[in-house]
């Protein structure tokens, strides 16, 4: 029987940070960090007891950060061009170290990063990391480099805004001259010629809302001059890249999360995953895409194993658990995706998005319950939870230079309190949560564990039902079947805050897709319960079933 891959996202500068000041733009000293440490063997057994088959480590690599190491030979970063105090993830100042916020010794990091990812094998799961291909921080420099490796920009030729084999593109003539305040006089940040910003701003001024702490990578294409690409021969940026890869790989990572992937030409993604996977083939890639018209693209031609579904499940689930969408658009978004299905990473949660405890999304994590069986079953395509989801963190801080906006933040020294109390200074035995915490991250476990344990959902056909039931409340109301050797699951559910009594018919062509005898079915159990009940008779009747507000079921008949 094949796993379902079940990923657990975390960023371990939050995660088992056990100060609890959070003080408003604290320091690391104020506000502490967490560290490879803290996902000592008993953590990490706990997450794989949830049934967490890969753990993706968010924000291992070197980035952009106003703490000060330079006493370990590490450059500093110039503050005007870093987001907050600890700095965005996604500002890589150096592809081949870990950051040392991270680490208890920053002289052995390395090491210590190696211990995780061996930690992580010997508890029976995978890590992923990041690769963050599109740009790079703006004062990028390696020194933890193979001596071999020349550094991303040391060869180009900076006078020309675009050339094949430069790492970055130029705005020959401009200095860096952001339309934001910024430090002057002698300790102004100097950049001559200034950059292209990584969210393609080919001009010197970007504003605080573009990715201004970071630099654009160049993959030969020229989108000064009509987006002319030039491949052959290959751009240095790809080899650099690839080697990158095969450093981290080499290190035991076993996947790799990939930013922004439609910024990158899918021609690379072409030629360099299977550059990795001649060595590795085990590398999972995944892509962070928001663009549903390049899916197939980047599946069949990019190589990817899978897509983030953000445009497609993601909100419309959302939307379903807000009210601005009918149960029945859960249909018409598979359909889009109809023969990739499998190949979508499904998710309620990461740290890009709003919490679903927050004001911004739900407001309150139980409502969403019935969005997380759908996303968690339906299909037998990965799922990640962020960190926090599972006890109902509400995202609700002003932590710095992330405002009050529903989302944990990425770019602040922080300790989020449900990941700390469940954390109990690494003894997680869930004593100090609250009964409404323990509720639901009882809830994620049986889910979680039932995906791999049911061989109808990390292995089984799906069919949906709502064709055959027009007597659904389709704004509240879905069901679907998944089926594997002449077992199947009905997986029914209801976003509304209200019971209901619901008659569910499944019709004589589910039987005959499945390949089982209706009059052989002589019990349910629902699995997220273990409530048994006794089919006194079937026949062609409809199915009723009792339904709590804002509920699920996965009833297994047989």
């Amino acid at each position: 029987m094949s796993q379902k891959i079940l990923i657990y996202q975390v960023l371990p500068r939050l995660f088992g940070n056990t100060k609890s000041l959070n003080k408003v733009n604290g320091s690391i000293e104020e506000n502490g960090s967490g560290k490879f440490s803290t996902f000592s063997t008993k953590v990490l057994d706990e997450i794989k007891a949830m049934g967490f088959t890969h753990i993706w480590y968010t924000g291992i690599l070197e980035h952009a950060t106003r703490t000060d190491y330079s006493k370990y030979g590490i450059r500093n970063s110039h503050p005007g061009t870093v987001k907050g105090n600890a700095g965005s993830p996604y500002a890589i100042r150096d592809y081949y170290d870990v950051s040392p916020d991270l680490v208890d010794h920053v002289e052995s990091r390395m090491s210590e990063f190696e211990a995780l990812i061996g930690r992580t094998h010997s508890c029976g799961m995978k890590a992923i990391i990041d690769l963050v291909p599109n740009h790079v921080a703006r004062e990028y420099f390696s020194d933890a480099k193979p001596a071999h490796i020349a550094d991303f920009g040391a060869n180009d030729r900076v006078l020309e805004s675009f050339d094949p084999n430069n790492n970055f593109y130029y705005v020959p003539g401009h200095k860096f001259e952001p339309r934001f305040p910024v430090v002057q006089g002698d300790d102004t940040y100097i950049e001559f010629p200034v950059k292209a910003t990584g969210n393609d701003l080919f001009d010197p001024s970007p504003t605080v809302n573009d990715w201004y702490d970071t630099v654009k990578l160049n993959y030969g294409i020229d989108y000064c001059r009509g987006r002319a690409c030039h491949f052959d021969p290959k751009p240095d940026t790809w080899f650099k890249m690839r080697n990158i890869l095969l450093y981290w790989a080499g290190k035991g990572v076993d996947g790799f999360r990939c930013d922004m992937v439609e910024m990158v030409p899918v021609e690379f993604w072409h030629w360099v995953i299977p550059e990795i996977k001649s060595k590795f083939p085990h590398v999972v890639f995944i892509a962070e895409i928001y663009n549903p018209a390049e899916y197939r693209n980047y599946i069949n031609y990019g190589n990817f194993d899978y897509l983030y579904d953000k445009v497609g499940l993601y909100d419309c689930l959302r939307d379903i658990v807000c009210g601005r969408r009918p149960a029945s658009d859960i249909t018409t978004c598979w359909q889009r995706n109809e023969g990739i299905q499998d190949r979508m990473l499904n998710f309620l949660e990461n740290h890009d998005e709003q919490r679903i405890a927050s004001s911004f999304f739900a407001g309150n994590p139980f409502k969403a319950i019935p969005a997380m069986v759908i996303a968690a079953t339906m299909n037998t395509n990965p799922v990640m939870i962020y960190a926090g989801q599972e006890l109902g963190e509400p995202g609700m801080y002003r932590e710095g230079f992330s405002g009050l906006d529903g989302r944990t933040s990425i770019f602040d020294y922080w300790s989020v309190d449900s990941l700390r109390t469940w954390y109990n200074n690494g003894n997680p035995d869930g004593k100090n949560l609250t009964v409404d915490q323990e509720k639901l991250r009882q809830f994620y476990t049986v889910l979680l564990q039932l995906c791999n344990n049911e061989a109808c959902i990390c292995n089984g056909r799906f069919y949906d039902l709502m064709y055959a039931n027009p007597q659904f409340d389709s704004n509240c109301q879905y069901a679907c079947l998944r089926c594997h050797d002449h077992e199947f699951i009905l997986v029914a559910v209801n976003f509304s805050d209200k019971a209901a009594t619901v008659h569910v018919n499944i019709p004589e062509e589910a039987f005959n897709y499945m390949d089982i005898n209706r009059s052989d079915l002589k019990r349910s159990t629902d699995l997220l319960t273990g409530n048994k009940q006794e089919l006194a008779k079937f026949g062609t009747d409809p199915f009723w079933i009792e339904m709590e507000a804002l509920s699920g079921k996965l009833l297994k008949f047989g």
